[in-house]
């Protein structure tokens, strides 16, 4: 049976909010999901990403990615070949990586108006 190539609903929503995250910047699954209305939707943020690889899209898809820590992101372990990838595409948009790998959200976190931290 062909796969379908019809997203199930809601994650043109996801979509939407990856479009906007700027050149340079990254955001995590988690706070896309909240952007995007879905706050406990990480997991299917993840799923709607995954279910462009193989199609023409000019998502940027690499700009999101799993949180490590409270001030780190990094991209998935579960495909090293994928992780290669986004993060040669991260650096080429000037976004650093330590030397575990991550990224500091505090510099290269992308932070619109409605996911700003309100100071405590």
């Amino acid at each position: 049976m062909p796969r379908s190539r019809t997203p199930p609903a809601g994650w043109s929503a996801f979509y939407r909010v990856v479009r906007r995250i700027p050149r340079g910047r990254i955001a995590t699954y988690g706070e896309v999901a909240l952007l995007a209305g879905s706050p406990r939707a990480a997991r299917q943020v993840g799923y709607a990403l995954a279910a462009l690889h193989g199609t023409r899209h000019r998502l940027p898809w690499q700009r999101v990615l799993g949180r490590r820590g409270p001030d780190h992101a990094a991209p998935s372990i579960l495909d090293p070949m994928g992780a290669g990838v986004q993060r040669a595409l991260l650096e080429r948009e000037g976004v650093a990586f330590d030397a575990r790998g991550r990224v500091s959200l505090e510099r290269f976190g992308w932070r619109p108006r409605r996911l700003r931290r309100r100071p405590a």
